[in-house]
Parts: structure tokens; C-alpha cells; sequence
């Protein structure tokens, strides 16, 4: 008895929801012309809304991905700033390698001259 009756309150409450659901209708169906013109004019506010809400939503999508693209600009130049201090810093650490490499070789030849020279 009870799944009956939840059955039938359960098929009544679907097609009461059916007739709420905004949306597309077919107007050729009608056969008066003021329930024609009115059934038109249902369907272009259905389809202005449709598409007011969905230029919303993409406007909002498209002002997501700038604001993600500002955030890794920024992240992006940070990162070329540190590569710039980490080749500046390689190049001195370069530099004074080799000047710390040539100078023990000079010292080295400094004295192979003159013992030769004796």
C-alpha cells in the first residue's frame, strides 16, 4: 500500500516539476495565433536568459584565466630574476676559479725558470 502511494505521489510530483521547467517549446503545435505569438515570445526569453547567463558565466571564466595568467607573469619574471642572479653569480664564481687556477700555476713556473737558469 505504501509503495503505491509513493509511487503515485512520486509520478504526480514529476509532472508537476515537467510543467515548471523553463525551456524550448514547439509553438507549431498551437492553433491559435495569440497562443503562437505568446508561446514565441516564451521561447526568445527562454533563449535571452540562456544566453545572458552564459556570457556571465564565460566572462567570468575568461576573467579567471587573466587573473591566472597576471599571477604567473609575475611568477614567470621572479623565476628569470633568480636565473639572472644564479648566471651572474656562476660567472664571478667562473672567473675567480680561474684566476685562483692560474695564479698557483705562475707561482709553480716562476721557480722552474730560474732553477733552469742556474
Amino acid at each position: 500500500m505504501f509503495s503505491l502511494c509513493f509511487c503515485l505521489a512520486l509520478a504526480t510530483g514529476t509532472a508537476a516539476l515537467a510543467q515548471d521547467v523553463p525551456g524550448l517549446e514547439i509553438c507549431t503545435a498551437e492553433k491559435a495565433m495569440d497562443r503562437r505569438t505568446s508561446c514565441l515570445q516564451s521561447n526568445v526569453e527562454f533563449l535571452q536568459k540562456t544566453i545572458t547567463k552564459l556570457s556571465l558565466d564565460h566572462q567570468q571564466k575568461i576573467d579567471a584565466a587573466n587573473r591566472q595568467v597576471q599571477v604567473l607573469k609575475a611568477a614567470l619574471a621572479a623565476q628569470q630574476g633568480t636565473i639572472e642572479e644564479l648566471k651572474s653569480a656562476q660567472a664571478k664564481l667562473l672567473d675567480e676559479l680561474k684566476k685562483k687556477a692560474d695564479a698557483p700555476a705562475a707561482k709553480d713556473a716562476a721557480p722552474a725558470a730560474k732553477d733552469g737558469g742556474k
